[in-house]
């Protein structure tokens, strides 16, 4: 058997300047921007540079309680981890793009990691795990 996470939804306010920040920001790829009229909504998924992994749904809030979610799904918890192949190339250039760290760059058993904050106050780790962590060695 084989499965697999397509997609993560993201709760955002606003479409375009959710894409803007992904695109613009953490240099994320547009794969998809499809108007569902039936719905009245946009289906929009953006992925990391180079991933072939699970994708990222930005869905608007389309219902008052929804909106409170916006910035804290997870209740202050990180809630992404973007896993990369050079650390320091993508934190200076996110620092150099005005992304917010809460906390700074860290070497742990398991790599280096540091937490931003994404333009709704969501957290995510940035993180570039050691080659011999378990989940490294699969996306080998």
């Amino acid at each position: 058997m084989k499965q697999s996470i397509v997609h993560i939804a993201l709760v955002v306010r606003d479409y375009d300047e959710a894409i803007d920040f992904y695109t613009n920001k953490l240099n994320f790829e547009l794969l998809e921007d499809t108007y569902q009229p039936e719905q009245d909504k946009r289906w929009v998924v953006v992925s990391p540079p180079g991933s072939s992994g699970t994708t990222i749904l930005l869905a608007k809030a389309s219902k008052e309680e929804q909106s409170p979610f916006i910035g804290n799904q997870t209740g202050g918890r990180v809630f992404l981890f973007l896993n990369t192949d050079d650390f320091w190339r993508d934190y200076n250039d996110m620092v150099d793009k005005g992304i917010e760290f809460v906390r700074k760059p860290k070497e742990q058993p398991y790599g280096t990691v540091a937490v931003f904050k994404d333009l709704y106050g969501n957290l995510w780790d940035l993180l570039q795990l050691k080659e011999d962590h378990p989940i490294a060695k699969r996306t080998k």
